[in-house]
């Protein structure tokens, strides 16, 4: 090989590795913060979690009923524990939604299966999943357990709507005391 060619594969190959490596970038910072098949792992491996806690089933604890507003239902009620998912323990944050003909939170105190809408979670993951966010990890389900979705059809489970000017983060970022929660500062 004369010492152009050398010189010319040395570039090709520079270039090919830079390219390489600026495509792998790429990818990781297009990457979805929600609705990837880690996040809908997570969600399925919390909503079990949540069965065997009994805060979902129809054996779930329930607190008490009490007005809410959009995006979450007309009645709604919230539970906050801690609850070990995957071997990890963290807060969780339980908001049931529920909405329908005759919803009042007397009819939900009495059938709240009737008015289930959806099952709103907030799970604190390990420090580092998402500093910028308290490290909270979203999740809307449906009653029967599977994800919401979206408009565009992404999973409603992560970083929901990180980055974005509407959504959990974006709402919950205005809950004061700098924790994301607006029922307490505990967090």
């Amino acid at each position: 090989m004369n010492k152009y060619s050398a010189f010319c594969a040395a570039v090709a190959g520079a270039t090919l590795a830079a390219c390489a490596g600026t495509a792998m970038q790429s990818t990781e910072s297009e990457k979805p913060p929600f609705g990837d098949a880690a996040s809908m792992a997570f969600a399925a491996d919390l909503w079990q979690a949540m069965g065997a806690a009994g805060l979902r089933g129809s054996d779930a604890l329930h607190g008490t009923p009490y007005t809410g507003q959009h995006p979450h239902g007309a009645i709604l009620d919230t539970l906050d524990t801690t609850l070990t998912v995957a071997g990890r323990q963290g807060e969780i944050i339980v908001k049931r939604n529920y909405g329908g003909e005759g919803v009042s939170k007397a009819a939900v105190a009495d059938d709240p299966g009737r008015y289930l809408k959806a099952v709103t979670v907030m799970f604190r993951r390990e420090k580092g999943y998402d500093p910028d966010n308290a490290d909270w990890f979203w999740v809307k389900y449906l009653p029967d357990g599977s994800l919401d979705r979206n408009a565009k059809g992404m999973a409603l489970a992560g970083r929901v709507a990180k980055g974005a000017s509407q959504g959990c983060i974006a709402c919950h970022r205005g809950a004061p005391g700098g924790d994301m929660v607006f029922n307490n500062d505990r967090y």
